[in-house]
């Protein structure tokens, strides 16, 4: 009676229990009472102290050599996985744990197995979790919707692990609105955004409504696609159905309006927020948006605005602040706040800090101090730094440093293929067709293929891939002959086709047909057919822009009185009336 009384005391006293001091009082208490082996109170010990950050703490006597292993229970092995698994940096422990609790005989149950899942999903451990799967199919767990979620889950966060995930997902008997939006998050983590809304499609086809977390994938489907009209369907959806916009949704309504081409909205949606649900990450998302359509002076503004509203800035923050400085041809700027980040913020610079410096050096021409920030980092540039930099040589002519960087990095980076083309595009600048001939033909022998310039345009019936040289579209004949007629018109507008961006040893004749069939030239031939006058057209290129086209597009927006938003590999440009965003910077 006086256990049974001296236990229900201590829950009553940890329900209570609100900072690390008072669990510790409450520590001396069970040690008093004898309550150090009495599973209910350890395990409502261990949520608390999961609750207050302080799993280490509870384990630390919990699991001491003086304690009695066989008074532990699935209950209190699950609350210290569940606990491990939950926290950023522990999910290893998680797994350790739950290997303790297999070798002292205590049965996981269908509780436990979601946890260590996603353990498993946060290590991205993919052998560990086969191992972990076949635990279940052996206790007959596999037809428990939250399991099989769960397991779904790690397969999706490990790489070629999708299609296995794809399978379970497949042969689930029972589907909840998790174990649709834990698919499309599948898929769209591994770039496959278009499989991620034709699942959508599916649902609704089946009749399933989906959830918040639901309409975040999608959500972020479309801003991987550049899938602008879905997108705001799905906004529209989010009004008609009365889901409620979350700081997630919000956020994921911004990246997804930015990425896709209309900031204008992203910001409305931004300014639109309740200014307590603006987090840090609603703040960043607005100022990424702005920095990647070289609207800088803006991202710069926003981020006077977000510290000025008692919003710390993270590392990501000035990612985007930089990127946006970078961007907008900002240097002295993007240094100053290089140098708040670190001394008024005491934020340790990532790579991707110094990335976006040289980035930003580069492009405003100063390659001799981007070389001499590289030297003075105290972390080895990445190969994302260096070919930064051999992209600055290239355009500002220091060829032979370019080419000498370049030659070191396929040393390093045998397969990678941008290493190669980023030489070759030196050879062909120098006109040294000889060398960039055999640079085509290692890459040839190591079966390295040059990745082609892609297209993507959404139109009312679908979207549409365009890719360079490609004859096989059922309308190739008119969108062809509607490319003649942009170049006609253009010429007449004084057009000369920017040869040197095509790398081969040809007649400048041919040269002008190889840029002819430019994935994006392409693209906006079959939007001219397709779309009604005047409307503006949007587009996604897999690639850099090159400057050709770049100078084509301008003149074609003028001439077809069309706005045309280009979405290419690192920015947006928004072409009108034969002007460019960018104002020729990028």
């Amino acid at each position: 009676m006086y256990k049974r009384a001296a236990e229900q005391n201590c829950l009553a006293l940890l329900q209570l229990c609100n900072s690390l001091f008072k669990l510790t009082q409450i520590h001396a208490k069970i040690l008093k009472l004898g309550l150090q082996n009495n599973p209910l109170v350890l395990t409502k010990f261990t949520s608390i102290s999961s609750d207050l950050s302080a799993i280490h703490y509870a384990c630390s006597f919990i699991f001491s050599p003086e304690s009695d292993l066989h008074c532990y229970d699935t209950f209190l092995f699950n609350s210290v996985i569940k606990a491990y698994g939950e926290t950023t940096h522990s999910k290893t422990t998680a797994i350790c744990y739950y290997k303790e609790m297999l070798s002292h005989g205590v049965e996981p149950n269908n509780y436990t197995y979601p946890f260590v899942f996603k353990a498993c999903a946060g290590i991205g451990d993919l052998n560990l979790g086969k191992m972990v799967h076949g635990s279940v199919l052996k206790l007959g767990f596999c037809g428990d919707t939250h399991v099989l979620n769960a397991m779904i889950h790690m397969y999706c966060s490990c790489e070629s692990g999708i299609e296995v995930s794809e399978k379970l997902f497949d042969e689930m008997s029972k589907r909840n609105s998790v174990s649709w939006s834990t698919m499309m998050g599948g898929y769209v983590k591994w770039g496959m955004s278009s499989e991620a809304v034709r699942l959508f499609r599916r649902m609704q086809i089946l009749g399933v409504k989906p959830d918040e977390i639901s309409m975040v994938m999608l959500l972020s489907a479309c801003a991987d696609l550049g899938a602008l009209e879905l997108g705001r369907w799905v906004e529209s959806y989010i009004e008609r159905e009365k889901i409620e916009m979350r700081s997630e949704l919000c956020n994921a309504l911004i990246d997804m309006f930015a990425k896709c081409g209309d900031v204008n909205n992203a910001l409305e949606v931004f300014r639109d927020m309740p200014e307590s649900k603006r987090t840090v990450v609603s703040w960043t998302s607005v100022i990424f948006g702005m920095a990647l359509h070289g609207r800088g002076v803006e991202a710069v503004s926003l981020f006077e605005e977000m510290k000025g509203a008692g919003v710390v800035p993270d590392d990501v923050a000035f990612i985007g602040l930089l990127t946006a400085c970078s961007h907008s041809g900002l240097a002295a700027k993007g240094k100053q706040y290089f140098e708040s980040m670190v001394n008024d913020y005491g934020i340790a610079p990532r790579i991707e800090h110094y990335g976006c410096m040289v980035d930003m050096l580069s492009r405003a021409g100063s390659v001799k101090e981007a070389i001499e920030f590289i030297d003075r980092m105290p972390v080895a540039p990445n190969p994302v730094i260096w070919r930064t930099l051999i992209a600055a040589c290239h355009a500002h002519g220091e060829l032979n440093l370019g080419e000498r960087i370049t030659k070191d990095l396929i040393t390093n980076e045998p397969l990678q293929e941008s290493n190669y083309v980023l030489l070759s595009s030196i050879y062909a600048k120098m006109s040294d067709w000889e060398k960039k001939t055999t640079v085509r033909e290692a890459m040839g022998k190591k079966g390295i293929k040059k990745v082609p310039g892609s297209t993507m345009i959404e139109l009312s019936d679908g979207i549409y891939e365009f890719v360079a040289g490609d004859k096989s579209h059922s309308e190739y004949a008119k969108i062809n002959e509607m490319v003649d007629e942009m170049e006609r018109n253009m010429r007449q507008a004084g057009y000369v086709a920017t040869t040197s961006n095509v790398l081969l040893d040809i007649d400048e004749e041919d040269k002008e047909g190889a840029l002819h069939t430019h994935s994006e030239k392409l693209a906006i031939a079959f939007a001219l057919l397709k779309t009604p006058s005047g409307s503006p057209i949007r587009i996604v290129k897999n690639l850099r822009v090159c400057g050709d086209c770049h100078s084509a597009t301008k003149l074609i927006s003028l001439i077809y009185n069309r706005e045309i938003v280009v979405r290419d590999r690192s920015r947006f440009h928004h072409f009108k009336d034969g002007l460019c965003s960018c104002r020729d910077f990028w």
